[in-house]
């Protein structure tokens, strides 16, 4: 089902652990085929308030870039989640946020409360949070959707080998105008992802990135490493569950993903770039604010 990419694998484990080692691709420029907006251009606003591991002034450019070249007007938000502060804005984006220490929330019981009438009043939300430590950080907010975070690290298993680099197939992608796109041209084959969580699938919502039937989530990078070397470690199942998922939640919308490369373009030490410019990233990415912004779908 899943097929797994197997290049500089282990490399790419220990350096999306490590900040330091990841830097956005300062000579990737997006090429939209079909700008989404010429005119009358929605507001995306991307959080940066909450010690956010991505930021449209770091590792996050890439993906400022892409949307401005689609047509959004695209800007940080950078105080607290409040009525006033989502005044105006058409999609909400926030990716690996965190707290303020390892094991806490990003996010106030406010903050939360906000978001969701916000959505359920007609916004939309791009909710992105990775591999541990950032699905605990994010999983209150997750839930608020009744969406449960599995915080760890989802593994998959190809000829005997084991990957979080996952590698999604027409067969893995769930049916959605985000996957679908306006027409043929903007169909998405295949995902790529570099190294995420799981995510369960509500009723109601759509699994937009699969996760085949042996897929595991492990606690840390380090269990990966021993699971590779022939050892044993904790693990719980995590196939059938998502990667990524799109629901409607009242008069809103709503997109979480479990991972975050695969939404910019990054330089990570001993691997080199990754994100958008491998397989259809860059057309799901466009496909899933088309859709929060109700360029798509009903």
């Amino acid at each position: 089902m899943t097929r797994v990419s197997v290049a500089f694998l282990a490399a790419l484990m220990l350096a999306s652990a490590v900040s330091a080692q990841q830097h956005a691709d300062t000579k990737y420029v997006p090429h939209v085929a079909r700008p989404a907006y010429a005119s009358a251009a929605p507001v995306v606003a991307v959080d940066q308030s909450h010690n956010n591991f991505h930021t449209l002034d770091g590792k996050y450019a890439p993906f400022g870039q892409l949307l401005t070249a689609d047509g959004y007007q695209v800007r940080p938000l950078t105080g607290p989640f409040a009525p006033s502060s989502l005044q105006g804005v058409t999609v909400l984006v926030i990716a690996n946020a965190r707290g303020p220490v390892r094991g806490a929330s990003a996010f106030t019981s406010n903050e939360i409360a906000t978001i969701r009438a916000w959505v359920g009043n007609g916004g939309s939300l791009l909710l992105i949070s990775d591999h541990a430590p950032f699905g605990t950080a994010a999983a209150s907010l997750a839930d608020a959707f009744g969406v449960e975070m599995g915080t760890g690290f989802a593994i998959v298993r190809d000829a005997g080998r084991i990957s979080s680099q996952i590698l999604f197939l027409k067969c893995d992608l769930g049916r959605h105008p985000i996957t679908e796109g306006r027409d043929i041209y903007e169909a998405v084959h295949s995902v790529e992802s570099f190294t995420g969580q799981s995510l369960s699938v509500p009723a109601g919502a759509t699994a937009l990135l699969v996760l085949p039937p042996d897929a595991l989530e492990v606690a840390s990078a380090d269990d990966i490493n021993i699971l590779r070397r022939g050892g044993g470690v904790p693990a719980r199942s995590a196939g059938g569950r998502a990667q990524a998922l799109a629901m409607p939640f009242g008069k809103g919308r709503v997109v979480i993903a479990g991972e975050a490369a695969m939404f910019t373009e990054q330089i990570i030490s001993g691997l080199g770039r990754v994100g958008l410019r491998d397989h259809d990233d860059q057309q799901f990415a466009l496909n899933a604010m088309h859709w929060l912004s109700r360029l798509i779908g009903d």
